[in-house]
């Protein structure tokens, strides 16, 4: 089921959280920064796997710390670049698949790639909503932009 919050989604009681990254291992600005600060771990392992190649666009990186499942999740390849929609599509795609493979069962997750990364969220709920609306027994929260 999927619901809408306003809020801090660090403060979620879900128990996924879902941060939207590049793939180049700089969490430096947003809500990225927040996820950095709040969980250094999940930073770590991140800006490893950015290093090393292994996270890319369209893979998800999920590091459990502090009881919850950080869910890393690239809405763009250079921290420089917008976001675009196909990155967006492809990691919906992803992240479903981790969702009902790992028993995930509820998630936060943003307005991914509608701050810094300049998508449209007209365009990014449908597309969240057709994916991950046929998860019916999960706890999908939605944190939506400001009106």
């Amino acid at each position: 089921m999927i619901r809408y919050e306003r809020g801090d989604l660090l403060h979620s009681h879900s128990v996924a959280l879902v941060n939207a990254v590049n793939c180049h291992g700089v969490m430096g600005k947003g809500l990225a920064l927040q996820f950095k600060e709040a969980f250094p771990e999940n930073y770590k392992i991140y800006r490893e796997a950015c290093k090393n190649g292994t996270f890319k666009i369209g893979s998800i990186l999920i590091v459990e710390e502090n009881n919850k499942l950080i869910v890393n999740f690239p809405t763009k390849d250079h921290w420089r670049q917008k976001s675009q929609y196909d990155f967006i599509a492809r990691g919906l795609v992803q992240l479903k698949e981790e969702i009902i493979s790992r028993g995930i069962n509820s998630i936060s997750i943003p307005p991914l790639g509608c701050g810094l990364g300049g998508l449209d969220w007209k365009v990014v709920e449908p597309m969240m909503t057709k994916t991950l609306g046929e998860l019916e027994s999960v706890d999908i929260v939605i944190f939506a932009p400001p009106a």
